[in-house]
């Protein structure tokens, strides 16, 4: 029986160590993510890796778009195998050891580190997320109400971590507290990723004390348990696995080994789409609905493909051509991703809450709001062409710019995000209900890889110019998407 217990802000108890498991996995991830192109590109002389901007953006494209793609074998493996409470349990297990490995301070680590970071979060994110869906019956009223609850934990980690982690990795303080301990200050960057890890193995422990309120919640098919043995089985396999490919003799650089994974994923992608036009199953009508899903899912990768800029080129930005002094204190770029959970935590997500409930049945449809948030987002790198100018001229920015620039970009998050797995539930033919939810994790792996690979131009073109285009393509996929929103709409919104 599904608990329904309100205890925890008048939901279940179970959404309270869902609540906590998620904000700590998020804290690890989004600590990760801020520093990780800085560490990737600061010289070995200073504890970084020494590599490339091409180079770093590839590798960090790479590790982005398999974080969501990694997502659909994590569900199908919990779906078919193990349940999804163990396969969250093993897939924050694995995270942890990832962060761990990352804070040793070797190169071959560095990359098995993100291979165990991309299996985790894939038996991760999706299975801990359907468990909160499974502790409301289907008529309980709370549900959404519950999942915006889970969000509210999912931000306060993003913008917790950035701040801690940068602080570890790129805080002069710090740095002088270990050169008072003894300890060279390079290794900085390896206490942050130590933090992350920190920080998971809060949510597990807070996952393992909270079990008992997850009873009958997303157990394994057609068994009741899942064994301790078969749980270290599982993680021995990954970690050996990530080892051997670790040692591999690989001759393509990052670089040429993020254009092959491109195509590849490009490749995959015409195809699925293909396949769903194709399908000898697929009728008139539910042919017409996956036209709908295509023009969607290029509206949000593309939106993506501007928003995970966040992590590379525009954390690049705020390194290198940012003033990041205020008060004669001086802070790591890498704060500047809190922005992004701080509007929305403190000042956007109430307010678009209330906009939304405000407007009712008169507010914007879902299309509507996709073409806002492309809007919105093309306005942010409008703002950021201005900097661009200051900052060719040889000049540190405001961060001033950023800070507006970030508010842009969360608006528009609230307007796309919030609505787009809805438009992906409505518009499915029902024969492909649960892989077209697949969907939208896809045009978030695409548009991961794409912030990574744009990055990697920031030393080969003037910043105007990658402003520029960025701006241009928001502009030009939101035109498309207005002429497109009245034959999208018909099945996207409710019959009057």
């Amino acid at each position: 029986m599904t608990n329904t217990t309100p205890t925890f802000f008048g939901h279940p108890k179970g959404l309270q160590t869902l609540f906590f498991t998620e904000m700590w996995e998020r804290f690890s991830y989004y600590g990760m993510r801020a520093i990780l192109i800085l560490f990737m590109t600061t010289p070995s002389t200073k504890g970084g890796l020494g590599l490339g901007v091409a180079d770093a953006g590839a590798i960090y494209g790479i590790y982005t778009s398999m974080v969501y793609l990694a997502c659909l074998p994590g569900g199908w493996i919990a779906d078919r195998f193990i349940g999804q409470r163990q396969a969250t349990l093993v897939g924050g297990c694995i995270i942890m050891c990832g962060h761990i490995v990352l804070a040793l301070p070797n190169i071959t680590y560095f990359y098995t580190g993100l291979a165990l970071l991309v299996i985790g979060t894939g038996l991760l994110k999706p299975n801990i997320s359907s468990m909160v869906g499974r502790l409301y019956s289907e008529s309980d009223q709370r549900r959404d109400a519950g999942y915006s609850l889970y969000y509210m934990g999912i931000n306060i980690g993003a913008f917790a971590s950035p701040l801690v982690c940068g602080w570890l990795g790129q805080g002069v303080y710090f740095r002088e507290i270990l050169s008072g301990l003894g300890i060279n200050p390079i290794n900085a960057w390896h206490f942050s990723f130590g933090a992350a890890a920190v920080g998971m193995a809060l949510g597990l422990l807070h996952y393992i004390y909270g079990k008992s309120t997850l009873i009958k919640i997303g157990d394994p098919p057609g068994a009741s348990s899942f064994s301790l043995r078969m749980c270290l089985m599982t993680l021995g396999v990954c970690l050996i696995v990530a080892w051997i490919y670790s040692l591999s003799d690989v001759h393509l650089s990052p670089s040429q080994f993020g254009n092959v994974f491109g195509l590849i994923l490009l490749g995959t992608t015409i195809a699925f789409f293909v396949w769903l036009l194709g399908s000898s199953w697929n009728i008139a009508e539910d042919r017409r609905r996956v036209i709908k899903i295509l023009l969607l899912f290029l509206a949000a990768t593309v939106f993506w493909s501007l928003f995970e800029q966040g992590g590379s080129t525009l954390t690049l930005f705020a390194e290198r051509n940012t003033s990041r002094t205020i008060l004669g204190i001086t802070f790591p770029a890498s704060w500047m991703q809190s922005l992004n959970p701080l509007f929305i935590i403190f000042l956007l997500g109430p307010a678009f809450t209330w906009l939304w409930f405000k407007l009712g049945s008169k507010g914007p449809n879902t299309t509507t709001k996709f073409v806002i948030g492309l809007l919105l987002i093309s306005m942010g790198y409008g703002v950021m062409i201005g900097a661009a100018i200051i900052a060719d001229s040889g000049k540190l920015v405001s961060p001033l710019w950023l800070v507006v620039m970030y508010l842009l970009h969360t608006m528009g998050e609230m307007c796309l995000s919030p609505v787009g797995l809805s438009a992906m539930s409505k518009l499915a033919p029902q024969r492909i209900a649960s892989l077209t939810m697949g969907i939208w994790f896809l045009a978030s792996s695409i548009g991961s890889y794409a912030g990574g690979r744009v990055a990697g131009l920031y030393e080969a073109m003037p910043l105007t110019h990658i402003f520029m285009a960025l701006t241009i393509l928001g502009l030009v996929s939101t035109i498309i998407l207005s002429f497109s929103r009245r034959f999208i709409n018909a099945d996207t919104e409710p019959k009057q």
